[in-house]
């Protein structure tokens, strides 16, 4: 059965960039796999001095704490964005249960933020480096059955851009929500994607398809983890 893995990328990216991503993805769970790397519109951004680049929304400090600035209208425009990616695949038949939202940074921020307000439950979100970019207050507005959807959060203790503080907020946020989050912490790690966290991203991907039935597993096959 098919499935969709939608990658968001960090400010100042861009979707093209990340493509070798994949090359941790060639387990045969992912034969079926297709892959959404957009880029985000191109943006005045305010700690830049207004330089002009990609960017999913405005960033007006650095670091990014638990208790940063949060410009939710450009965040839900974003979100409106997303949604509309992730319908036009599950209209054109993929299971919901086998769509996965995943982004690192700030793109970690709207993968987190289009989950929450997503109206259905899906396959599950990886985050990178990434932080909670809506107020508390959003989460009158979170379905039940978005907080069915599992949560990989990874955050390098060394990150000096999206404090590890603003990650472990983010991820505590989500568990007082009912949500299945695994928070998983890389000492020394900075703000960059390390090889072994994607290596655990590929894993923890693969073991979701496989207990969700959408992919069957051959006879005697072994689980990566």
């Amino acid at each position: 059965m098919a499935s969709f893995i939608l990658w968001l990328h960090g400010s100042g990216d861009s979707g093209p960039a990340n493509e070798s991503i994949k090359e941790h993805f060639t387990d045969p769970v992912f034969k079926n796999t297709k892959w959404g790397l957009p880029t985000a519109p191109s943006r005045p951004i305010t700690i830049n001095r207004g330089a002009v680049m990609p960017a999913w929304f405005d960033v007006t400090d650095v670091p990014i704490t638990s208790q940063s600035v949060r410009h939710e209208d450009e965040v839900l425009k974003a979100v409106k964005d997303v949604h509309s990616m992730i319908d036009k695949q599950i209209a054109n038949g993929i299971s919901p249960t086998n769509v996965f939202v995943c982004g690192f940074s700030q793109g970690g921020a709207l993968a987190i933020a289009s989950i929450l307000l997503y109206p259905k439950t899906l396959g599950g979100g990886v985050i990178f480096s990434g932080s909670m970019p809506l107020n508390p207050s959003i989460k009158e507005q979170v379905s039940p059955e978005a907080t069915k959807t599992p949560i990989l959060w990874l955050h390098g203790t060394d990150d000096k851009i999206v404090l590890f503080e603003a990650g472990e907020s983010g991820s505590k946020f989500l568990k007082e929500l009912g949500m299945n989050c695994e928070f998983k912490a890389y000492p020394d790690f900075g703000h960059s994607l390390m090889d072994e966290e994607l290596e655990y991203f590929s894993s923890w991907l693969r073991s979701r398809l496989l207990s969700s039935g959408g992919v069957q597993q051959r006879r005697g096959c072994c689980s990566q983890m």
